[in-house]
């Protein structure tokens, strides 16, 4: 019997706020082929993100990981800065 516990669920994306203290909003981009059409479709996705530290800007990369719910929408944290913003 293999079990996932432990396994969390990682994301990377673009911080588009930061005005919130120790929280950050993250924009998520996927894109999927339609199984009929045989076209992308883009979907976008925002994740509220606990940063303890405040060091996120607007435009970084961010990775994220899932946490246990910190607040009533938050439900992930940012693990690392994968790019700065110029």
């Amino acid at each position: 019997m293999e079990t996932n516990r432990g396994m969390r669920k990682t994301m990377t994306g673009e911080v588009v706020s930061n005005k919130m203290d120790t929280t950050v909003v993250v924009q998520i981009t996927r894109r999927h082929l339609h199984p009929l059409f045989k076209k992308y479709i883009t979907r976008t996705f925002r994740y509220k993100a606990h940063d303890e530290t405040n060091s996120c800007g607007i435009g970084d990369k961010v990775e994220l990981v899932e946490s246990r719910p910190l607040s009533h929408d938050k439900r992930w944290r940012v693990r690392k800065i994968v790019e700065k913003a110029v």
